[in-house]
């Protein structure tokens, strides 16, 4: 079974999807890259997995560095995926650049260098906004760029983070 729950943030309505035992997606209703999925093959409930969701988004939007994770399950590329567990590192209140990424995947593949544009595309294609913190990723000269959810919201979460620091 899937089931999706609705949770309202100050920065706006989010949607949220899983199982029984998994997250699966957090998104903003109106941010680019939202997943497509179909109403009727979705349970709007309260499960497990959102309720621990929830309780991490009220105390990060709190100001207070949440204590908790939701146990989540990504589906995506192996590429994908190795950008998504990069973010997951990213310390509250901190920054990294997509080369900054680029170059920790390179390494991990033995590579030369790994384009920050495709790191870019996979941190863009984030299925867990917030949690997993793509808004955590800048460009190489400290601007803000590039947040499916709009860089109102990426500017937003890095202030109120750098405030409870």
């Amino acid at each position: 079974m899937n089931y999706k729950y609705t949770y309202e943030s100050p920065l706006g309505t989010m949607i949220m999807l899983g199982t029984l035992s998994y997250l699966t997606d957090l998104f903003f209703i109106d941010e680019d890259y939202a997943p497509s999925y179909d109403d009727a093959e979705y349970i709007e409930q309260l499960t497990g997995p959102f309720e621990v969701t929830i309780m991490w988004l009220d105390q990060y939007f709190n100001g207070k560095k949440p204590f908790i994770t939701p146990p989540i399950q990504l589906e995506g590329t192996e590429f994908r995926k190795s950008v998504w567990s990069i973010l997951q590192t990213i310390a509250y209140g901190e920054t990294t650049t997509y080369g900054d990424i680029g170059k920790e995947i390179a390494k991990q593949q033995g590579k030369d260098r790994m384009s920050a544009q495709a790191v870019g595309g996979a941190v863009g294609h984030n299925p867990i906004s917030i949690i997993i913190p793509c808004h955590r990723v800048i460009g190489s000269n400290g601007k803000l760029t590039g947040y499916a959810g709009g860089i109102e919201r990426k500017k937003y979460m890095l202030d109120l983070e750098a405030k409870h620091k």
